[in-house]
């Protein structure tokens, strides 16, 4: 399975100026862990995630004033549509973190979470039937 079987292809962006409130909210509408970032005067797009949310959080920062393009991670790993998910994958747990901006021709392509590539293996038979005991809710 390639990288274009599991890339979600609606990408949500945000601006460099958006409030993390705004940005986080959102993310929450779209029910999504991540967000394109795009500013005209950087030479590529950033990323903020639900990691760089909290962070800011954790650190006692007020998300109304506190804007994206103070949090965002610039310094970013893409990924190309014929990757296979195990490159993905790798290239993940390698980096620490947990999405993929997928360009194709220096164009955004989509974007691969960690969800998508377990979705995509589930689906696909890649991986056994989870046993009843370790489902949620299951007694132990």
């Amino acid at each position: 399975m390639l990288v274009r079987d599991g890339m979600s292809r609606v990408v949500l962006t945000v601006g460099p100026d958006h409030t993390l409130r705004a940005a986080a909210a959102l993310m929450a509408a779209r029910r999504v862990g991540a967000a394109v970032v795009i500013d005209p005067d950087s030479p590529g797009p950033g990323i903020l995630t639900e990691r760089d949310l909290l962070l800011s959080i954790g650190a006692g920062q007020d998300p109304d004033t506190e804007r994206v393009c103070d949090h965002l991670t610039s310094d970013i790993v893409f990924a190309a549509p014929d990757w296979s998910l195990e490159e993905a994958a790798a290239a993940m747990v390698k980096g620490s973190f947990r999405h993929l901006i997928v360009t194709d021709r220096g164009e955004i392509a989509g974007i691969l979470s960690v969800r998508d590539i377990v979705r995509v293996w589930t689906d696909d038979g890649s991986i056994c039937d989870v046993p009843e005991s370790a489902k949620f809710g299951a007694a132990a």
